[in-house]
């Protein structure tokens, strides 16, 4: 599901229009009937090589991958969100599907394909878990029968006391990216594809599935491609730059929030992840947020690069100052879910 469940994600993205956003760039305006259409979210997704999988689920997700009527990337999360607001909409509501998705997102990396599931289901629980824990009492039937919840969660107590998984392969933010999710990445894994002018959607699909490393912007040929910006590492050099942020951070910071995440996320990693898997940073429905000259000064990743290197030298004015500049860039973005 688009955000942790239909609750949390497309249907907050469906109840808040376009009415209630202030234009704070030009660009609002021209962008504000894309963005109603997604919700603001990103995500963190962990891409398992083939090898990952049993022979059974091998099989499948490498038909999966050829079948010319997947989804395809640049319609994947559209195609999430579309099933999450169907089920919302029924009567009763169905917060969780019967069963699991059979899609995925697919990468392909020097001749080897990749796979990131979507985990509907899974994901569907736990959002639904999150939002009965943070939502008072007296307010969850307003979004939720609690006969309905009740029961979806009683399904999910079954399915754990059977054993099954329980961590995703998908995290998701919305209306930010946490800074400890920066600090996988290197700047030159970035992606960026711009919208708004006539552009070979094909191209631009090929460009985020094979993981392009520089940033890009499609021109000829028809078509509107879609406004993306991501980056994609190599498992063992993510965890190694995750790691290293963790050791200056423990030694310059120590306890702090900032560590704390960055050691969540490890501990994400490390459960989930395949040695060959792949890590992608997807800004999904945020790039709707700001225009396309915003975009390309987002260094984010570089900026919080540069904060760590000058940690770990004593160079504590770039430190602070790389920290401010990406921290208020997203605070600014952040302000908007409250904007009227």
């Amino acid at each position: 599901m688009p955000g942790a469940c239909a609750l949390t994600g497309a249907n907050a993205s469906a109840r808040e229009g376009c009415s209630r956003f202030a234009p704070r760039h030009a660009a609002y305006l021209d962008l504000c009937h894309d963005a109603c259409v997604l919700p603001y979210t990103a995500y963190l997704r962990v891409y398992q090589p083939l090898i990952a999988f049993s022979n059974r689920e091998k099989a499948y997700w490498r038909a999966y991958a050829a079948s010319s009527r997947r989804p395809r990337r640049s319609g994947a999360v559209a195609a999430e969100h579309s099933e999450s607001l169907r089920r919302l909409v029924a009567t009763p509501p169905i917060p969780v599907p019967e069963r699991e998705s059979g899609d995925a997102y697919v990468r392909r990396l020097d001749g080897e394909v990749y796979i990131c599931p979507w985990q509907t289901r899974l994901r569907s629980w736990l959002g639904l878990r999150d939002f009965r824990a943070e939502t008072p009492a007296r307010l969850s039937p307003a979004f939720m029968p609690e006969p309905v919840a009740a029961s979806a969660e009683e399904r999910f107590e079954q399915w754990r006391e059977r054993g099954e998984p329980t961590r995703t392969q998908i995290l998701t933010s919305t209306w930010t990216v946490p800074m400890s999710w920066f600090a996988p990445f290197d700047p030159e894994e970035r992606c960026l594809v711009l919208g708004g002018a006539e552009q070979p959607a094909d191209a631009a699909e090929a460009a985020a599935e094979q993981g392009a490393t520089r940033a890009r912007h499609p021109a000829g040929g028809q078509g509107a491609a879609p406004r993306t910006l991501l980056y994609v590492a190599r498992m063992p050099e993510a965890r190694r730059r995750l790691e290293r942020a963790i050791a200056v951070l423990r030694e310059h910071v120590g306890e702090s929030s900032a560590l704390s995440a960055a050691e969540r996320l490890e501990d994400w990693l490390l459960g989930v992840a395949h040695p060959r898997a792949l890590l992608e940073l997807d800004y999904g429905g945020l790039v709707h947020l700001v225009g396309d000259e915003e975009l390309r000064r987002d260094q984010s990743v570089a900026e919080v690069a540069a904060a760590l290197s000058g940690l770990e030298t004593g160079q504590e004015e770039l430190a602070a100052a790389m920290y401010q500049r990406v921290t208020q860039r997203w605070k600014e973005i952040q302000a908007l879910q409250h904007a009227n």
